[in-house]
């Protein structure tokens, strides 16, 4: 019997009603029995400074060990100014460092951007991408996540709103899911 893979996700928001948030809460719930999603917090996170390599902060080494021990990542982020919050884009450099020791090194991902926009934060999600191939994560092509006009996504019992997202999400989850199996120690 195989045991659940343990997936960090890491949410791009701070925001206390952040719609990333809700729907990386949703998707636990939702997710296979082969997958446990974890939300790994990011905003304690002091700003990544090289001087610190050989004595990193108490909270980037906590961070940076929470993404060792996961099996995979997944990222839900919202987009700003047509990129990356800084915030994630700070959690990302924190668990890569020092230069030949990232966390992030190999482990199965996965990106879901998510706006009030129309396109679904669509310039996060490929700069995210970029970061991420530089970072040897192989990131999941398809289904690719943009999820747009969000500002009603999930309902007041934490559930995904609407049928046709839901369903999409589960097939996404399902994929993930896939995609971590063919993925994961490679």
């Amino acid at each position: 019997m195989s045991t659940a893979k343990n997936v960090a996700v890491i949410v791009g928001s701070l925001r206390k009603d952040s719609i990333n948030r809700k729907l990386a809460q949703a998707l636990q719930k939702m997710a296979p029995a082969s997958l446990t999603l974890n939300i790994v917090e990011i905003g304690n996170l002091p700003l990544y400074n090289q001087d610190n390599d050989a004595n990193p902060p108490q909270a980037a080494r906590d961070f940076k060990t929470q993404i060792q021990n996961a099996d995979a990542v997944l990222f839900v982020t919202p987009e700003y100014n047509r990129s990356v919050p800084g915030v994630l884009k700070n959690a990302i450099d924190t668990a890569s460092r020092p230069y030949g020791q990232s966390a992030w090194d190999g482990k199965p991902g996965a990106v879901i951007s998510v706006s009030p926009g129309a396109i679904g934060g669509f310039g996060a999600n490929h700069h995210l991408r970029q970061s991420l191939v530089f970072l040897n994560v192989p990131v999941m092509q398809q289904p690719e996540a943009y999820i747009g006009n969000a500002g009603n996504l999930v309902d007041e019992s934490g559930n995904i709103a609407s049928d046709s997202t839901r369903d999409f999400m589960q097939k996404f989850l399902q994929s993930f899911e896939r995609w971590v199996e063919r993925n994961i120690g490679k």
